[in-house]
């Protein structure tokens, strides 16, 4: 988890003693994100539930990889991104043979649906990359049904519409953020490597939502952290996207 440090300084301030950077992003420095790549083919494409509990994976899947671990590969890369202030993370979409080329770029794969590749500057990455498009994310709803007892689950915003892709990048940061606050609470990160993702109920939303209002609290009674976006697409900023909970208390 070494590579998460900064990040929890953000998002469980009470349980690290390791001061937040004063700045959000250096501004002479380069803009830095985590591609995260959606396997969308023209026959049989995945259920959005299947893509999201992929994408949710396979960003904490590359953060707790031991090559993102202190003295790996992907140390230096993963500890830049991850203080750079925003684990800003940037979907696309991709199928056939540019989906098989995707697989040569660094990263992780979960279910064969969601490649999460090692975050970089967003003005420098491969051409395998570059060339897929971001738009086109959209899937139709699901009924996944109910979250089996005692699992992690994300819960989306149910009063905020978002893309598909969009989607994927905010459960993606919740997973992180979910494991990091169980991290530094004495808990295993490695219990959301396979988060549920679900819409919230309105009324449970409200509840979270107002206990937020003392995060420390809201995670001791609730075992909840919110991803509250910065605002660049689709929704206003600080809009809480969605929230990762685990059983109260961590």
């Amino acid at each position: 988890m070494t590579a998460l440090e900064p990040l929890a300084a953000r998002v469980c301030p009470w349980a690290t003693d390791r001061p937040a950077p004063e700045l959000d992003e250096d501004p002479d420095g380069p803009v830095r994100a985590m591609p995260v790549i959606l396997r969308l083919e023209k026959q049989d494409p995945p259920t959005p539930t299947a893509l999201l509990e992929a994408a949710a994976a396979a960003a904490l899947a590359l953060c707790l990889d031991e090559r993102s671990a202190r003295g790996g590969e992907w140390f230096d890369e993963v500890a830049a991104w991850c203080g750079a202030g925003r684990i800003r993370k940037l979907a696309r979409r991709a199928r056939t043979s540019h989906w098989r080329a995707v697989q040569e770029v660094p990263g992780v794969t979960v279910s064969d649906l969601v490649r999460a590749l090692v975050p970089g500057p967003v003005d420098d990455v491969p051409h395998e990359v570059r060339r897929l498009q971001i738009g086109g994310t959209d899937l139709p709803d699901d009924e996944p049904g109910p979250v089996p007892a005692g699992e992690p689950v994300i819960w989306l915003n149910p009063r905020v519409e978002q893309s598909t892709g969009k989607a994927g990048a905010q459960v993606g940061h919740a997973s992180m953020i979910l494991a990091t606050v169980l991290a530094w609470t004495g808990g295993d990160p490695h219990r959301v490597t396979a988060p549920a993702v679900r819409t919230a109920s309105t009324s449970d939303w409200d509840v979270w939502c107002a206990a937020l209002e003392d995060p420390e609290a809201a995670w001791t009674r609730y075992g909840v952290a919110p991803v509250r976006d910065a605002g660049f697409t689709e929704v206003a900023p600080g809009t809480v996207t969605c929230i990762g909970q685990v059983a109260a208390g961590g």
